[in-house]
């Protein structure tokens, strides 16, 4: 059976039969003479809507979100921000003029994300409709010339048409073919799944989209450095730091607390990856609500406590020495584990010890004390950098401060830093800074009976927890799954149709001529037509050899596997 190229005309033959093997529009050349405000107001919101006007727009959000990813963002850290403008004061006026500086929340950006949803909504609810339609109606007929399809093949067999479509709808119903007697043939349609996998694909972009505008107007996110022994509570004055989305509202917050028991970490002792930390864990205590059950759980890294909507995430570890002082008279003025930020990977650390109230001089007048802290857990002599993570060998440096600590000023200041601005130098017998390096328990006196200053056998350590709420992010996920599931729908399943026509010839045997048409030429179909030609072939099999074609010449039965297939070779 030779191959057969349709030409136009003969394609109409297929009517009904080869329309709408998916849910897309059809797209009708604008009448530009007549279209008037209306016309072009339908001919905008049609190409606003069209698939490809989607496509483009979802490539333009992931342009725009570039930047945001590259230049600080005020959301984000305005730390950087405000350096950034220091070190640019000539870009930095047009990164404000263009919203650069906070591109989720900008115009532009905005616009792009509202356009998308609106043209992801106008293109998926006309083309449900039309699908829900396809679902509740039938395949359609067969067209008038099976031999004018891609794929097609004919043989003539001595059971009845009767028997032959009877073959046919059992067959197809088997194949999980939706299939029904139209006149002297049997319709059967299949893969009805990858148009739902398409129109699930663009549904789960848009509850995406929603979950991720949802999760950016409502989140939370703060950090807070807990030493062991020390809770925190979920409210907004516990925080260390804190910035929330633009609907956010305190009372949005999960009522939780928890307490930092214990942090244990350990490193990697030698080799290549030494000091690398192996384990980081924080054992926590933790209760939901007010008068929720206290309950016992470990925190590690991207490991962390859930609860609700909320996650706290461990992100950070250091040490906390126990630093006790004492004014002249050998009163307590200041005693507590002092946290200390990490400098280097082997957590050389810094930080101030300020003593703000209830200190005098020996001479009994009110001041205050400021002390510089540099630490090390494992020292080694003559470097004053630490050699390893781990609390092996602690050693504290002290340079010690009198005056005015500025904390009265109105100014915020930096918990770990020490503005000198207005403090003075105690010196020791040389008249230098006073300064001393410092074993668990060893002590340093001030001069002139002013006070000590005594590092505590004591050597706690820290956890930094980052708490983020971001409510939406189920659905996040849910669509993320759901369009990877419907895209793999959309790709993988072929949409298509098969006839089988059974009709009596004019010599009185049956002539069985089969056929499948496709959204898209497949090397698949014209093999699947085979395989079920040749299984209704067994129901119906070819006449005898004597028996003559409708040409009136003689001929073997042809091969039902022998599939005329457009675009493919001949098995």
């Amino acid at each position: 059976m030779s191959k057969t190229t349709p030409s136009a005309p003969e394609d109409q033959d297929l009517g009904a039969a080869g329309s709408q093997l998916s849910t897309a529009p059809e797209e009708e050349a604008p009448n530009l003479p007549a279209l008037g405000v209306i016309g072009w107001a339908r001919w905008f919101w049609r190409q606003l809507t069209s698939m490809r006007v989607a496509l483009l727009l979802l490539l333009l959000l992931s342009l725009a979100a570039i930047p945001g990813s590259l230049i600080p963002q005020t959301g984000v850290d305005i730390t950087q921000v405000e350096d950034f403008r220091r070190r640019h004061t000539g870009l930095a006026p047009v990164y404000d003029k263009l919203g650069l500086f906070n591109v989720y929340s900008s115009v532009w950006f905005s616009a792009i994300y509202i356009l998308l949803f609106v043209s992801l909504i106008g293109c998926i609810v006309p083309r449900t409709w039309q699908f829900v339609g396809q679902l509740r109606g039938r395949p359609p007929g067969a067209p008038r010339r099976l031999t004018r399809l891609p794929a097609h093949t004919t043989w003539r067999t001595t059971a009845t048409p009767e028997e032959v479509r009877e073959a046919a709808l059992a067959l197809l119903g088997r194949r999980r073919f939706r299939a029904h007697t139209v006149g002297d043939a049997v319709a059967a349609e299949k893969g009805y799944l990858r148009e739902a996998g398409n129109l699930a694909f663009h549904v789960a972009l848009i509850v995406m989209l929603v979950a991720f505008a949802w999760g950016q107007l409502f989140k939370s996110e703060g950090n807070k450095l807990i030493v062991e022994g020390a809770g925190f509570a979920n409210t907004l004055s516990q925080y260390d730091d804190f910035k929330s989305g633009n609907l956010f509202e305190n009372d949005d917050l999960e009522p939780f607390s928890f307490t930092l028991n214990r942090f244990t970490g350990t490193y990697e002792p030698s080799g290549p990856n030494r000091g690398t930390p192996r384990t980081y864990e924080a054992d926590l205590t933790y209760s939901e609500g007010a008068d929720g059950k206290e309950r016992r759980t470990t925190v590690e890294v991207n490991e962390p406590l859930q609860i609700g909507d909320a996650k706290a995430y461990l992100v950070s570890h250091g040490y906390a020495p126990v630093m006790t002082v004492r004014d002249g008279k050998g009163e307590i003025v200041f005693q507590d584990a002092v946290p200390l930020l990490p400098q280097d990977g082997n957590v050389t650390s810094s930080g101030v010890v300020r003593v703000m109230d209830g200190y005098k001089d020996a001479r009994g007048r009110s001041e205050q004390l400021g002390f510089q802290l540099w630490f090390l857990p494992t020292y080694a002599k003559g470097s004053m950098v630490s050699q390893f993570p781990a609390l092996i060998s602690p050693m504290m440096a002290v340079n010690a401060y009198h005056g005015d600590l500025g904390v009265n000023s109105g100014i915020p200041k930096n918990v770990y830093q020490l503005d000198k601005t207005h403090m003075k130098e105690f010196k020791d017998a040389k008249g230098k800074l006073l300064k001393k390096q410092l074993r668990p328990g060893d002590t340093l006196e001030l001069p002139n009976g002013a006070g000590t200053i005594t590092y505590e056998k004591e050597t706690r350590e820290w956890a930094g927890f980052q708490i983020v709420q971001e409510p939406g992010g189920g659905w996040a996920l849910a669509g993320s799954v759901a369009a990877i599931a419907g895209l793999a729908g959309s790709l993988f399943i072929q949409r298509r149709r098969v006839w089988v026509r059974a009709t009596t010839g004019d010599d009185g045997v049956t002539v069985v001529e089969m056929a499948g048409l496709g959204r898209s030429e497949s090397a698949k179909l014209p093999e699947e037509l085979g395989d079920l030609a040749a299984a209704l072939y067994e129901r119906a099999p070819g006449a005898p050899e004597s028996a003559t074609d409708p040409e009136g010449d003689p001929s073997s039965t042809p091969d039902p596997h022998a599939v005329s297939a457009e675009g493919a070779d001949k098995p």
